[in-house]
């Protein structure tokens, strides 16, 4: 592809993670080439979901990752006398401490392979069944792992890999007691990438369960596709920047959401649910009649907190914590507050950050259903690919697989001019938006990057069990200790299109005091237990059991100063990877504030025209009508279990 690629463009995209890939769309549609390249082979960098398999695969990546440089690299003899080169970097150094551990039962045997998968990989699981587990908790080394798997095997995405994939989503009827999983769906190759895999169809696995509740490692790798595992764990706040966003330029059309059912607390050892709403609140068991006048009266006024000053006047110097002791509020009433509504720290939030949070959550509530927010079906990892498909509509031109060697720097002016990537070729830009993982070590040293602990964990049952198995989860549990932080735990079931049947994906998420293994376990042991074979014919156990755990740190490389790094040309913009936040405003907030510095005074990410409304000019048919045209109305259906966000977006308001 490198070979039919333009030599100049007005904006060259390296990374393809959320930021990047807002951007890129918001510079198509205003009418700039654009040049959107990733040397990974799937799209969303940090922000990506993935199968299982595919997951495997990503970790052996990391796993045999080696910033290899050759001896006489092709861009150097390109580099001119008055220019000189900022060499990316080859090695993606953003995750570490990676832990893999299986606990299910693991009867593999040799043709136990993923329906429709395109590989298989079963090295990158550490027993946790056998007596080494404890002793052997770092993933294989390399020799052991390559007896297993070939080096060549390329990741594998989920099922919706590409931006054209993701119209599927919007397609896809989805309820509580049915999923279609795109199985009987021809899935249509990306026309930005060419190289990316075939889509194989999913064959439906007849096989029975050998027992009731019990799940093997075999079941898991057999149904494989059914899970997506998002790198980052987040939710969108139904009157959040990223939701306005999605309608306001109608990207929205390209997936669906669904509404997160409740939120819990974990108090004196035990989960139960916290009321949301008005209703909520005068029908919960939970509280006294005079803790619920105590709770509205609270909420009533943090709603229009603004309007009464004198009430907090005197307070903004103390914590949201300390502020709450000062209300008419029982300890049963402040703990709901704090770590359930308002979501802070009890240390590092101010009075005016907590009234603000809890405002924040009350106003989202009711826009979209009972709680205020929304989870993407198929996970986090659509969302990038959305906007990468609305950047392909207005002409973006997409290369996954295709690194960039090096940005081409003038000496004189200290402006970017050029990159050439791995083929040798020169392509010319006036503006450069690079994901901070590529950027070298020199220039990045005066900078103070952030960690955040992840687990991933797949698990036999919800953390409260009810009626309906279908429940999607939030819930914080507060730091015990000094220096450590809350943490936020997210469970997803089946109908999110995250995990097979029978299971449940739960996503641990901190900010990193220590390595993710460290800052995590003791949560997971408060909620959970191994999967073990003596406990599989023991029903009174009441905790869900562990099937499968991953964790791993990521950095965090959000609100950096640009000043931060060294000798960064002017033209070069920095984008940010995933921050620890349980929404998406700070990357929207970066991608529209650097949009403006691209495209001053100009509408970031205005509507597409109706095909209907498009003037044609002589014999030739603008971009916008010839693709536009060929993309699917959204829905018309709201469907009970799903939504779309352009469908409900006139009745909300």
């Amino acid at each position: 592809m490198a070979d039919t690629l333009p030599s100049e463009f007005d904006v060259i995209v390296i990374g393809t993670g959320l930021p990047e890939s807002i951007i890129a769309a918001a510079c198509s549609r205003s009418g700039r080439r654009v040049l959107h390249v990733d040397s990974r082979s799937y799209y969303g960098g940090n922000w990506a979901s993935f199968s299982f398999s595919g997951l495997l695969s990503w970790l052996k990546e990391y796993q045999e990752n080696s910033d290899i440089v050759s001896d006489s690299p092709v861009w150097q003899d390109q580099i001119l006398e008055n220019e000189e080169a900022i060499a990316l970097c080859r090695k993606d150094k953003t995750i570490q401490h990676v832990e893999v551990f299986c606990y299910a039962s693991q009867d593999l045997h040799e043709d136990v392979e993923e329906a429709g998968a395109l590989q298989k990989n079963h090295a990158l699981v550490t027993s946790a069944n056998s007596t080494e587990a404890a002793d052997s908790a770092f993933l294989p080394t390399e020799d052991e792992s390559l007896s297993t798997m070939s080096c060549e095997m390329l990741t594998e995405q989920t099922p919706s890999s590409d931006p054209e994939n993701a119209l599927e989503v919007n397609g896809a009827e989805v309820t509580g007691e049915k999923e279609n999983h795109c199985d009987d769906k021809t899935c249509v190759p990306s026309t930005s990438a060419e190289d990316m895999s075939e889509n194989v169809p999913i064959a439906e696995d007849t096989t029975e369960q050998p027992k009731k509740n019990r799940i093997t490692y075999s079941q898991i790798i057999k149904e494989g596709r059914r899970f997506n595992i998002d790198l980052v764990s987040k939710l969108l706040y139904s009157r959040g920047l990223l939701i306005d966003l999605l309608i306001k330029s109608n990207v929205s059309r390209y997936a669906e959401f669904k509404n997160i059912t409740r939120i819990l607390a974990f108090r004196e050892g035990r989960v139960e649910q916290v009321p949301c709403s008005r209703a909520d609140v005068f029908n919960s068991k939970q509280l006294t009649m005079v803790e619920k006048r105590m709770l509205m009266k609270f909420l009533t006024f943090c709603m229009e907190y603004e309007k009464y000053p004198d009430e907090y006047k005197g307070y903004e110097e103390i914590t949201f914590y300390e502020y709450l002791k000062t209300q008419k509020l029982t300890p049963n009433l402040q703990y709901i507050v704090m770590h359930s509504i308002a979501m802070t720290s009890e240390t590092a939030s101010s009075t005016i950050d907590g009234l603000k949070a809890t405002k924040n959550f009350l106003h989202c509530l009711g826009r979209y259903g009972n709680t205020p927010f929304l989870f993407p079906l198929y996970g986090q990892g659509e969302l990038p690919q959305c906007f990468c498909r609305m950047c392909a509509v207005f002409g973006g031109i997409y290369c996954l697989r295709h690194s960039v060697q090096c940005l081409v720097v003038d000496k004189e002016s200290r402006k970017c001019k050029a990159i050439i990537d791995q083929f040798g070729q020169r392509i010319i830009s006036e503006h450069f938006l690079v994901e901070d993982s590529y950027f070298p070590e020199n220039m990045c040293s005066r900078v103070q990057y952030r960690q955040i602990s992840r687990a991933v964990l797949i698990t036999d049952r919800s953390v409260l069990k009810t009626d309906s198995d279908q429940q999607i989860s939030i819930l914080t549990v507060p730091a015990e200790e000094p220096g450590t932080f809350a943490v936020r735990v997210i469970e997803l079931c089946s109908s999110t299109m995250t995990c097979m049947k029978g299971t449940y994906l739960v996503h641990l998420t901190c900010t990193s005091s220590k390595t993710a293994r460290e800052d995590l376990e003791s949560v997971v042991q408060k909620l959970f237990v191994p999967y073990t074979e003596m406990e599989i014919e023991n029903e009174q156990v009441e905790k869900p059991r562990i099937l499968w755990a991953l964790y791993f740190n990521m950095r965090d490389s959000s609100d950096i100063s640009r000043s931060c790094y060294n000798d960064l040309p002017s033209n070069v913009y920095v984008c940010s990877g995933p921050d620890c936040g349980l929404g998406n405003d700070n990357a929207v907030k970066q991608a529209e504030t650097l949009f403006q510095e691209i495209c001053p005074n100009e509408d970031f990410c205005p509507p597409p025209p109706n095909p209907e409304d498009i003037i044609l000019d002589g014999d030739s048919l603008q971009p916008e009508a010839s693709e536009s045209s060929a993309i699917p109305e959204a829905n018309s259906e709201t469907f009970k279990e799903s939504t779309n966000l352009g469908n409900l977006e006139e009745s909300s308001e």
